[in-house]
């Protein structure tokens, strides 16, 4: 059986990657694809346990390190209970975050030292890497606002300061220059179908899979 394809979305604040992850699970499963849509932090038991730990409370509630630790005991649940079953078993999955979450969040952001994140990386996730990684970027301000303007209570990373968010944003686009084969770009500052067409042409491009 052919393994599955992998395909996460990131990007900071507000960028629509919830919306837009949801949208390309539905377009690659209308294509005939068998899909789980999953996120992070999240996605197994465990690892939703943890993800209250994360994105709930006050801004300072964790040391970086600490907080890098527990979004990588989630992701371990995660690939383990998810992930790496599902592309065993010749699935797509869509993924809202995955690792390099860690490294623009807690490295670039809270300046958690990128070998600790290398590190941690390589004992907990291994060799399963994404496929395609769609990088959804807009400025700092507007994604704030954006966020701002949603309900529910999971906003910890939300209410730090636009320092750090300019950070992270600053960490995903590097992310994207260093792996340019695995990393793609797209401009968030669009009307939602705007980049649901633009993510399905990527898709479509990276992958050589027909989304109509």
């Amino acid at each position: 059986m052919r393994r599955g394809r992998f395909i996460t979305l990131e990007g900071g604040e507000g960028s629509g990657k919830s919306t837009q992850a949801a949208l390309l699970a539905e377009d690659l499963g209308a294509a005939g694809h068998d899909v789980l849509l999953t996120r992070e932090p999240g996605g197994a038991p465990g690892a939703e346990d943890i993800r209250g730990l994360l994105v709930t409370g006050s801004v300072g509630r964790w040391d970086p390190l600490t907080e890098a630790l527990l979004h990588y005991a989630a992701r371990r649940e995660h690939v383990l209970g998810a992930i790496a079953p599902a592309l065993d078993a010749g699935r797509w999955v869509v993924c809202d975050r995955f690792a390099d979450s860690t490294l623009a969040y807690q490295g670039w952001g809270h300046g958690v030292p990128r070998e600790i994140i290398a590190a941690l990386h390589e004992a907990v996730v291994g060799d399963v890497c994404p496929d395609l990684t769609l990088i959804l970027d807009l400025p700092v301000d507007a994604g704030l606002e954006r966020a701002a303007a949603r309900n529910g209570g999971e906003d910890r990373y939300e209410r730090m300061d636009s320092a750090f968010h300019e950070r992270l944003r600053k960490g995903f686009l590097k992310i994207a220059r260093e792996e340019p084969g695995r990393c793609a770009v797209i401009d968030a500052t669009a009307s939602v179908e705007a980049i649901r067409m633009e993510i399905r042409k990527t898709v479509g491009q990276r992958l050589g899979v027909q989304l109509s």
